[in-house]
């Protein structure tokens, strides 16, 4: 697990383990959960732990609570849903300040196999600050850690990275996929190797940018961002999303894709309107003869079928971003088309979580790839070639 100690290789029997997990789920306004994917990805850590013998007491965060207690962010809905899946009752305990002497008791009284949920972490301020004394309320309460929170292992939080200074700590399964996945993929893949990067902004994925470059036999620019390279192309671009301040970058990315001889690959034809709205008037134009007054929304045929032959190509694809406005069917063709090639491809396909992993998940093809991140923001920063905070406290294997 690129040298990190994974929890499969310690005796958890009888023990209290603490493990973080990523249970950040959307609601809906009657407090469902709208997409349980988050959970479904802890249950396999969850479930060893529970057939080992373990005492498990899990941690999260919910949303943005301020770090203060507000029930609208409370974990009760990931108790019931958790309880389901495991097939037993998950023992919820929620406390204003997460830790307390409820909390003490019931962990006090966990048999083999039990699991203990507590409140949302960020109901106390002290989680984001990374505080020593709250680190350690949370480690007290056991005798190891496990992270499995790759979604928020970017973060150097109590409940990520704090605990570690108390708790011998380990990864999870989760996070074990996804370093040998995507880091096998960054380090040695099989080539071709093609990375597709999509999304608003180039100032979002600079990082990214750079470091495959060195990587990448191809990249493939679609979204928003690909506007401010055509502008430094000299193309006119009418008033779609641009990053003025960006087009130099973009003209100096141009040119080291050539040195390195990466092959580069923009938009040839977009999907335009006058207006960002489903039901604005559209059509298809070559990026040669951009009419004024209209945005680029999506990807035309001709790149989809440039696009895709790249794909078809590759050994290996890591992707993150959309290629237009995919949540408006008008707009959602070139996302679909690339997740549909992706798809096809019978090598690695990696999605970097974030509106990728939701782009797949939309058009119904999560199961045809092999791997989407949990962590949008955690696997772009995995991409850029950063050591990531709630990694790097975990044991070392060597």
């Amino acid at each position: 697990m690129l040298n990190k100690k994974s929890i499969r290789e310690v005796d958890v029997k009888g023990k209290r383990i603490i493990m973080r997990a990523d249970f950040n789920v959307p609601l809906d306004k009657d407090n469902r959960i709208t997409d349980d994917t988050r959970i479904v990805s802890a249950l396999p850590t969850i479930q060893f732990l529970i057939d080992s013998g373990a005492k498990v007491i899990l941690l999260s965060h919910l949303g943005r609570p301020k770090g203060e207690p507000n029930l609208k962010f409370s974990l009760k809905p990931v108790a019931k849903a958790l309880s389901g899946y495991l097939h037993r009752d998950v023992i919820f305990v929620s406390e204003e300040r997460v830790v307390g002497q409820k909390v003490k008791e019931a962990v006090a009284q966990a048999q083999e196999g039990d699991v203990v949920l507590l409140e949302n972490v960020r109901f106390r301020k002290e989680e984001t600050e990374n505080n020593v004394s709250f680190s350690k309320e949370l480690a007290d309460l056991g005798e190891i850690f496990v992270n499995d929170a790759f979604g928020t292992s970017h973060r150097a939080h109590s409940s990520t990275v704090g605990i570690a200074e108390f708790l011998p700590a380990y990864g999870g399964f989760l996070i074990e996929k996804e370093l040998m996945v995507m880091g096998k993929a960054l380090e040695n893949p099989e080539r071709p190797f093609t990375a597709i990067l999509g999304g608003a902004k180039v100032s979002d994925k600079i990082g990214v940018i750079n470091n495959l470059l060195n990587k990448v036999d191809t990249l493939i620019i679609g979204g928003g961002m690909a506007f401010t390279f055509l502008k430094a192309q000299g193309f006119e671009i009418g008033i779609s999303l641009l990053e003025e301040d960006k087009i130099e970058l973009a003209k100096d990315i141009l040119n080291r894709a050539k040195e390195r001889k990466v092959k580069l690959l923009l938009p040839n034809d977009v999907v335009v309107a006058k207006e960002f709205k489903a039901d604005a008037n559209h059509k298809t134009v070559s990026i040669k003869e951009f009419p004024e007054g209209f945005m680029g929304l999506d990807i035309g045929k001709e790149s989809c079928a440039q696009f895709v032959n790249a794909i078809k190509e590759s050994k290996t694809i890591v992707w993150n971003g959309p290629m237009g406005v995919f949540e408006i069917e008008a707009f959602s063709n070139g996302t679909r088309e690339i997740a549909k090639a992706l798809a096809k491809n019978s090598g690695t396909t990696i999605i970097g979580g974030g509106d990728s992993g939701a782009a797949v998940k939309l058009f119904g093809l999560t199961e045809e790839m092999t791997h989407i991140s949990t962590g949008g923001g955690a696997s772009l920063e995995l991409m850029e070639g950063k050591e990531l905070p709630g990694i790097k406290v975990l044991q070392d294997n060597y």
